[in-house]
């Protein structure tokens, strides 16, 4: 099992009383060969480590609550890195003060237990498993504080400006600053090689694909960071999110799939020649038959389902069809995106319309 070169082993345990690993910290984490560090001082000492025996670190950005999606990008950065290195962190900066902060699931001795079970076979049938996870503080990656409140807020926070107000930014506006923000943090400390997104959240995976390039990162650079499709339930279909733990088993199974059928149906609609309005109005309609089924024993309410421009994110016209998008902007595809109310749950799919791998969307 490969977590170290022996050389930085050596190192590590010359120097391990420096390193604060959490779990010397916390009885309630169950035995795990993987290092935590939940702080950037110490994280950082096993960085430098390991870079000198020049691996390569690829990079799984989470906020816990790991479910088969988040494994699967586990499992690729698994396979394209010597090394793979997650972290754990519910950024506040994200969640506007009338969003489920609080409430977000937080559950690391089962995440550690997930991971803990996670190998992959690399090269020459070597094993790899994570390699560390970064579990920071509010006060460690916010040293200037951090209040939900944009207008209270104090420091610095990065906005990619232009690219934050459409899709998921025009019903959670501020929720695009305070992800770029903590991101760049998270780069800055980890220093990955490559990176890992999932599609479900792909307005959020395209702005900061361009956030590396306007701020000419290097770790990782824009090329480096990879978009994953999508997990979903073999069932249903359901995309796997954290959120959806919140739902009842009826509102999982027999609800909630209904955005990605939905979405399916604009999809259809799109690849017969129908217009952009007619793709939408089609996808509403699907929703709203599912509502009208479930009657007054779900609050099912659809917040939008739209079509935009997937280099600029801007909304496409009501009257434009395929055929004349594929003239105008060759190669450039369609992001058909959605999200929906089932009861408090706010829940959100995507589909991509063309070349995907434009995109930066690996198979």
């Amino acid at each position: 099992m490969l977590l170290l070169p022996p050389r930085a082993a050596y190192i590590l345990a010359k120097r391990r009383p420096a390193l604060r690993l959490l779990r010397n910290m916390s009885s309630s984490l169950p035995p795990s060969s993987i290092p935590l560090f939940d702080t950037v001082a110490s994280y950082r000492e096993w960085r430098r480590t390991v870079s000198e025996e020049r691996k390569s670190v690829g990079y799984v950005p989470t906020m816990g609550a790991l479910h088969d999606g988040h494994l699967s990008l586990v499992k690729r950065s698994l396979a394209e890195n010597d090394l793979t290195v997650l972290s754990i962190f519910v950024n506040p900066a994200q969640f506007a003060p009338h969003e489920d902060l609080a409430t977000y699931p937080r559950t690391l001795p089962r995440d550690i237990e997930l991971l803990s079970a996670l190998s992959v076979a690399g090269p020459e049938g070597v094993v790899r498993t994570p390699s560390a996870v970064f579990v920071p503080t509010v006060g460690e990656m916010y040293p200037s504080g951090i209040s939900q409140n944009t207008q209270e807020q104090k420091g610095t926070f990065v906005e990619v400006k232009g690219y934050g107000h459409q899709m998921e930014g025009k019903t959670r506006p501020t929720f695009f600053r305070g992800v770029a923000t903590v991101v760049t943090k998270l780069f800055n400390v980890i220093e990955p090689t490559r990176a890992y997104f999932g599609q479900k959240d792909i307005q959020q995976a395209l702005l900061l694909r361009r956030m590396t390039r306007d701020l000419l990162l290097s770790h990782p650079s824009p090329q480096n960071l990879f978009i994953v499709p999508t997990t979903r339930d073999p069932t249903t279909s359901l995309a796997l999110s954290s959120r959806n733990a919140y739902l009842t088993p009826h509102e999982r199974d027999s609800v909630a799939p209904v955005l990605y059928a939905s979405l399916q149906a604009a999809r259809e609609a799109w690849e017969a020649g129908a217009s952009k309005a007619e793709c939408v109005r089609r996808a509403g309609a699907v929703v709203e038959g599912k509502r009208r089924e479930q009657g007054e024993s779900v609050d099912l309410r659809l917040d939008y389902v739209e079509m935009n421009d997937a280099d600029s994110f801007e909304v496409m016209s009501d009257d434009v069809v395929r055929g004349n998008w594929e003239k105008e902007v060759t190669g450039r595809p369609v992001i058909l995106s959605g999200a929906m109310w089932v009861g408090k749950t706010r829940l959100i799919d995507n589909v991509v319309l063309g070349a995907r791998d434009t995109l930066g969307i690996v198979d």
